[in-house]
């Protein structure tokens, strides 16, 4: 009896608790400025005490379950330990690394039309791994990460002045900005018809013209341009031929068109009469080709007057001058004819 009863008294060996094992970190990366939320997987975390993300300890931290805790992390720079700490003992030890905090310098070009669409280069650091483009409240169309310094992306339509950032791991950017431009609109080209040679000097009207980078007459570019201001534009109108539209280019977008006709140069086929006196005043009727725009009919270096019956026909008086022979030429908005002569005959002697 004795005996049992001391066998009964006798304390059984306690069990120690299992030291905790440390599995996954989820996300394994966050920004350096920390406060990212992340969980640490693995076993016997009941009881933790401490969960340390390499020399500082987690900002909070909960134990979810004994296999689950949920931490926030302190700031910090690249790649820690991350342990637990229970009575029983500290865990092995997860890479938990944080990212470098992303920067912008620039965007190229920094404008754009506001219907977007405009590829730009973003310079920076620490842009590898980028999640996100924005400009303004809205993303890029696309983008992507060439290095850790440049990302490509599109712009997205907008309007105005907007911040443009990039988001990754890390956090996000400091903004560069980027500046929505509204197209350019035409009103007007003045003269709006010149020679098929082209070489005419042309007056565009219209709003938003500053900065243009291309004025086109149909598919060819003006043989040169002058921005003005930002309504007006002078422009030499290339060759060409027909009616073409007249179109402007800024970083804004390409304007509406105005049209401008290419006239076909005169051609004199023949003059009659083809003599008269050497008075003012014989009446001569001029046959060609391409007259309807007649402004000048020239005997010489005289001006006559004229009348204008048809694209192929035009009344003129022959204007007084010395007897003989005298070049007659016809000038339209395409250019002057070729001459025709016409040779003043003096009165006959008595």
């Amino acid at each position: 009896m004795e005996n049992s009863d001391r066998a009964a008294q006798t304390p059984r060996p306690s069990i120690a608790a299992a030291a905790p094992v440390l599995s996954s970190v989820v996300p394994n990366t966050g920004p350096a400025a920390g406060s990212s939320t992340v969980t640490l997987n693995g076993s016997s975390f009941t009881g933790a005490i401490a969960v340390s993300f390499g020399a500082n300890a987690a900002l909070t931290y909960t134990v979810d379950t004994s296999a689950k805790i949920t931490a926030v992390t302190p700031p910090g720079t690249g790649a820690v330990a991350v342990t637990v700490r229970t009575p029983s003992g500290t865990s092995n030890p997860v890479t938990y690394t944080y990212a470098t905090t992303p920067s912008l310098t620039s965007v190229s070009p920094s404008q754009g039309p506001s219907s977007g669409g405009t590829s730009v280069i973003l310079t920076g650091t620490g842009l590898s791994g980028a999640t996100g483009v924005a400009f303004g409240a809205n993303a890029a169309t696309s983008f992507t990460v060439n290095s850790a310094t440049q990302i490509t992306a599109v712009a997205p339509p907008g309007t105005g002045a907007v911040p443009v950032t990039v988001t990754t791991v890390g956090g996000t950017t400091g903004p560069v900005y980027y500046f929505y431009l509204s197209a350019p609109s035409l009103i007007s080209v003045s003269p709006s018809q010149g020679p098929s040679s082209g070489g005419t000097s042309v007056i565009l009207t219209g709003t938003g013209l500053s900065g243009a980078t291309g004025v086109a007459f149909g598919a060819n570019a003006a043989t040169g341009f002058t921005v003005n201001s930002a309504t007006q534009i002078t422009a030499v109108a290339p060759a060409g031929t027909g009616a073409v539209p007249v179109t402007v280019t800024t970083a804004g977008g390409t304007s509406n068109a105005v049209v401008y006709t290419y006239v076909a140069a005169p051609v004199l086929s023949a003059l009659a009469p083809a003599q008269g006196p050497t008075d003012a005043g014989a009446g001569v009727t001029l046959t060609g080709t391409a007259l309807t725009t007649t402004s000048t009919v020239s005997f010489g270096a005289t001006p006559a007057a004229f009348t204008v019956l048809s694209d192929t026909t035009v009344v003129a008086q022959a204007p007084a001058g010395p007897a003989g022979p005298v070049s007659v030429t016809v000038t339209t908005s395409g250019g002057v004819s070729n001459s025709r002569t016409y040779t003043r005959v003096s009165p006959p002697g008595i």
